[in-house]
């Protein structure tokens, strides 16, 4: 089956065009392989093996890359290339012909009549990359001796980091079965290199200055320097395959096709995993009927409702596959051997207000009740003072609790777990008692002044620490000081009150169903009477004593958007057309009005620059959808609603071929043409595209 994603020649030797497409192989641990279509490293996080030796965390690039070149006769053919100051050495991307993202990423280049095919996948499970290299020949050119030259460069380094050339690295290695390892360093694993050559150039020596434009754009160190202990020579005969396999594990038998083979077979499984039933009668929708909000579904659901539009519109069916693919890529095995989920890649771990966002289009869309369920059990062993973690930092440190918002987010993905599984055993036995936990917290008060004021409103906040999802600081500035009662945290609170309302329901839990419903009510009309701003039609950003922030930002949207929302039909669409007005672009929404004094159209620079932009105007994908679930909601039964909302989708397919193919990036420019920047593959832009396409736009209600 062809690669829906698959770039030609005339791309591939485009070496400004080609150098901004970015590949990403993952390994179900926080492990990742990542480079560019042509095989040059334009990022410090660029490598073959960057190892995640604490799951998900603990990220160590080993195998940086592979140095290949074919000889034929007199003539020397380059395959790799790297960026140098002001120089490119080698031009290996002028014999590149195609690039192809599935079933793994795969290079072919051609050379006088020979193909060389090279594919890198990684592992399910392991600290392991397989690069393999089928070579095929015709006329002349099968008459004449070939050579595959395959050299080795290595940096063994944290991900953050760069190396320069150091008397400390022990140039050594030892022979192991089917190959070699090395260990550069004291303190780091081995590295082990199994392949099938017929011989090993011993030369070693160090790669100097290579330079990753990506870190020059960032404002960032951008040379660094490769060691290579050895080089591999292949002599290429017909019908035989040629491998490396880098490991951090010994292997005493490695079988390239085998692994090769599972790894399709692993991949293909994950497509139709079987629902939970469990079925609660009832269930109810949020405020009011949504048009297009399914109940419950699982990924077979799914591909039924891809597939209604295959005659229709082929690339859209092929680009829904590939989200959902990339879905699979950030849900990752933590050292407890417990689920969680990956932030972004390259240089994001998990952080629990993304998972709890990303957490319904990952898997429950998808029908990966045991992930999801996984997960939500994983975090509520952390939960402290009615708090989840905002971050499990590296090397086994203590949990980061500095955020408001993750524990309402919480809520709502139990709560979604439970109307997508219908699983109310596990909630009754295991979540119930740690969602309520939340909630006495909040009322009474934890951490960092959040705590409910008389109105029954969540006040949060402390000079110096952000608590909201708009969390840039700059050493001791923080950019979006939102310190007092914000619109998204009361938002999710009135929806966490409701939920719990809904959850006591159905356990029968009479006492406290009337306490839920009488906050409930309460925060209904304190928002109101708080957040409303008359003469602009919207809602206030946040309150802080006689401040009430009037800026349009997004947070606002989720007063609109979850589950339940307060806001009465007219109040809902007048939010949605600020909104659309002011915040809207084809990739998300603005983090703030272009008419606002503060905005910045651009998020680039050195990393002053770079943070004080990151909600001043930045567009964040994610919140697509949160704009689509408030849009259907305002405009539900409208004519015209599902045509607009999948006209919203529609640019993320085009840009599955640009920055983290396949994937889609953290956020963009606010400005024109919005360019992608930041991770080049973010858990919550994937995961609340895919959510709100099969919620909204292919709900089964009526199947």
């Amino acid at each position: 089956m062809p690669s829906f994603i698959s770039f030609d020649k005339n791309v591939c030797t485009n070496l400004s065009q080609a150098a901004e497409k970015e590949w990403l192989e993952t390994n179900g641990i926080g492990g990742y392989a990542s480079s560019t279509i042509t095989g040059a490293n334009t990022r410090r996080y660029h490598g073959l093996l960057m190892a995640a030796t604490k799951p998900p965390l603990g990220r160590i690039l080993t195998l940086s890359k592979l140095e290949e070149s074919l000889s034929m006769g007199e003539d020397l053919f380059p395959l790799s290339t790297n960026f140098y100051p002001n120089a490119i050495y080698p031009e290996g991307y002028k014999n590149l012909v195609r690039f192809d993202l599935t079933p793994v990423p795969t290079f072919t280049y051609s050379i006088r009549g020979i193909t060389i095919e090279k594919s890198v996948f990684m592992v399910y499970g392991e600290n392991t990359t397989v690069i393999r290299y089928r070579i095929s020949t015709s006329g002349a050119a099968s008459a004449t001796p070939l050579f595959l030259k395959v050299r080795v460069l290595i940096v063994f380094r944290d991900d953050h980091w760069l190396t320069h050339e150091n008397p400390a690295l022990n140039t050594r290695y030892e022979p192991a079965p089917h190959g070699v390892f090395l260990r550069p360093y004291e303190g780091l694993p081995p590295l082990y290199l199994f392949h099938n050559a017929q011989s090993m150039d011993k030369d070693f020596f160090w790669y100097k200055n290579m330079e990753y434009p990506k870190e020059i754009e960032r404002g960032l160190e951008a040379n660094e320097d490769h060691f290579s202990p050895f080089a591999l020579n292949f002599h290429v005969s017909g019908g035989t395959d040629f491998f490396v396999v880098a490991s951090l594990h010994p292997h005493s038998e490695v079988d390239v096709s085998a692994l090769f083979n599972g790894e399709i077979k692993r991949r293909e499984g994950l497509r139709l995993p079987q629902p939970a039933q469990s079925p609660i009668s009832g269930f109810p929708h949020s405020s009011g009927k949504v048009s297009g909000v399914p109940v419950s579904r699982s990924k077979v659901a799914a591909e039924k409702a891809v597939h209604k539009g295959e005659n229709k519109e082929n690339k859209r069916t092929e680009a829904l596959d590939a989200l959902l693919s990339a879905a699979h890529s950030f849900i990752v095995k933590r050292d407890s051997n417990k689920k969680s989920i990956i932030a972004g890649y390259p240089w994001f771990g998990d952080w629990g207000r993304d998972t709890m966002i990303s957490l319904p289009g990952l898997t429950l869309v998808q029908g990966r009740f045991d992930d999801a369920r996984e997960i939500l059990l994983t975090y509520a062993q952390f939960v402290d003072k009615g708090m989840i973690p905002n971050r499990f930092p590296d090397c086994g440190e203590t949990p980061e609790y500095n955020t408001v918002d993750a524990s309402l987010w919480y809520i709502n993905a139990v709560y979604q777990y439970l109307r997508f599984a219908k699983d109310l055993k596990t909630i009754r036995k295991n979540l119930y008692g740690v969602t309520r936990e939340i909630i006495e917290w909040y009322k009474k008060g934890t951490r960092y002044n959040i705590g409910m004021d008389s109105e029954g409103l969540i006040y949060a906040g402390v000079e110096g620490i952000q608590l909201t999802w708009m969390d840039a600081k700059v050493c001791d500035w923080v950019v979006t000081p939102r310190i007092g009662k914000a619109v998204e945290i009361n938002a999710l609170w009135y929806n966490a009150l409701k939920i719990m309302a809904f959850f006591a329901r159905e356990m029968g839990l009479a006492s406290e169903l009337t306490e839920y419903n009488a906050l409930s009510q309460k925060v209904e009309k304190s928002f109101l009477d708080a957040f409303w701003f008359p003469d602009g039609q919207y809602l206030f950003d946040y309150i802080h004593d006689n401040v009430k922030d009037a800026a349009i930002r997004p947070n606002q949207i989720f007063a609109v958007s979850l589950p339940y929302s307060m806001l009465p039909a007219k109040m809902q669409r007048s939010v949605v057309g600020v909104v659309e007005k002011h915040l809207l672009t084809p990739y998300g929404l603005r983090s703030l009005s272009p008419h606002d004094k503060d905005y910045i159209g651009r998020y680039y620079g050195n990393q002053y620059e770079r943070d004080r932009a990151y909600h001043q105007g930045t567009v964040w994908a994610w919140l697509i959808g949160p704009y689509i679930s408030a849009y259907t909601r305002a405009y539900a039964g409208a004519e015209g609603t599902c045509a607009y909302t999948e006209g919203l989708v529609k640019p993320f397919y085009e840009h599955l071929f640009d920055a983290g193919v396949g994937t889609v990036s953290e956020i963009f420019d606010g400005d024109f043409p919005h360019t992608p920047r930041g991770c080049i593959a973010q858990a919550w832009s994937v995961g609340e595209i895919v959510r709100a396409y099969f919620e909204h736009l292919y709900g089964f209600e009526s199947e």
